[in-house]
């Protein structure tokens, strides 16, 4: 194999408003660096993680001052977040973006990317062959188990709620809790749910599934095969209803109907961690961490974007440790080897040369698909 120069890895600051996170550790920076790969860090990027400048430059990345500098410097940008506002103006045809970017709900960075020719590659599509989404995992479980928290706070009655508590008291019935998913969202949520003692309610259409949690949770979680009876009986029983539906790479399909939500006991919340991907509540729209609630009918809804931006310190972490592997190989290897040689990475890569190169993500925005080998020929 010819040898290649590494891609030069930028990492800018998050711009998103209330996105704390940033995408690499000081750890992640040093493993880079064994591979030969230059690491640029924009100052102040991981201070709302509580990672100081200093600690990036100990292990050797190059802290520079602005976005422009990473982005005009870098061949390859690791973000958390899709791309915002001015950062779409610093795209282009030579560029590799690795970041969540949630096409089927930001279909204009979808279009930006394509004008521009950027390669973009979505953490959240990298797909394993067993089905799993290793990238997706980690920031999964800590929005299924902040739900919980989120919506705990959210029922109390100052807060708007009903005034439940979730675990009850000696005498007094607990909350129930509907979670709408047994992924890796809806099983998080359901477990941190039943360890506060309420009563959990946990659908999905995978009775497999459903049949792995039983066994684990022993009867502390009433697992329900999901069908529109099903649904309808247990949300308008509900204090908390946590949307948990994902369909990798495509829009999320609306589980609850806006006469379900108008059925719900005044006072009840909802939390629809789907919003990034459009939403499975059809009432949601979405909030942020400095707004994050409203009302309609009667009902809390909480629909913030980036979850697990609240919780930057234990996110990044968290994130790095999955994103490494795949950086290192994009930033080693060039992106044709890597996705050549990983078929799973190769399931990330959404847009290549102004071509929608994943299927799923093609027919979420109404965009021809273009396979991956061809665009790579192109």
């Amino acid at each position: 194999m010819t040898h290649r120069e590494p891609l030069v890895v930028g990492v800018p600051t998050e711009v998103k408003p209330d996105e704390h996170r940033v995408a690499l550790t000081p750890d992640g920076v040093r493993e880079l660096n064994g591979h030969g790969v230059t690491v640029l860090v924009q100052a102040g990027a991981g201070a709302g993680a509580g990672i100081a400048d200093e600690a990036y430059r100990r292990v050797g990345a190059e802290v520079v001052a602005t976005a422009e500098d990473v982005w005009g410097r870098a061949g390859l940008v690791c973000k958390v977040k899709e791309p915002q506002g001015a950062e779409l103006d610093l795209l282009r045809d030579d560029l590799v973006l690795f970041t969540y970017l949630h096409l089927a709900a930001y279909p204009e960075v979808g279009d930006a990317l394509l004008a521009a020719g950027t390669t973009g590659i979505a953490y959240e599509t990298v797909q394993t062959a067993d089905g799993a989404l290793p990238l997706l995992a980690p920031m999964s479980e800590v929005a299924g188990r902040m739900s919980v928290q989120v919506g705990a706070h959210f029922l109390e009655r100052h807060n708007g709620g009903r005034g439940v508590l979730m675990g009850g008291a000696p005498g007094v019935r607990p909350a129930r809790v509907v979670v709408l998913g047994a992924g890796n969202v809806g099983w998080n949520a359901a477990w941190m749910a039943a360890g506060l003692e309420a009563e959990v309610d946990l659908l999905d259409r995978n009775v497999d599934r459903l049949r792995f949690i039983d066994q684990i949770q022993m009867g502390r979680i009433t697992t329900l095969a999901s069908n529109r009876g099903q649904v309808e009986r247990a949300v308008e029983e509900a204090d908390l209803v946590i949307g948990a539906v994902l369909v990798a790479g495509g829009k999320a399909p609306v589980i609850v109907d806006e006469d379900l939500v108008r059925a719900m006991r005044p006072g009840s919340v909802i939390v629809d961690i789907a919003i990034d991907q459009g939403g499975c509540i059809a009432t949601s729209h979405e909030t942020t961490h400095h707004d994050p609630t409203f009302e309609v009918h009667g009902v809390i809804h909480y629909a913030v974007g980036n979850m697990p931006g609240a919780v930057p310190h234990t996110s990044t972490y968290a994130l790095t440790n999955v994103t490494l592997p795949y950086l290192a190989e994009l930033a080693r290897d060039g992106v044709a080897a890597a996705v050549t040689e990983d078929p799973a990475l190769a399931l990330g890569v959404n847009t290549l040369g102004g071509r929608v190169v994943n299927e799923a993500v093609a027919e979420a925005l109404g965009k021809p698909h273009a396979p991956l080998a061809e665009a790579l020929r192109a």
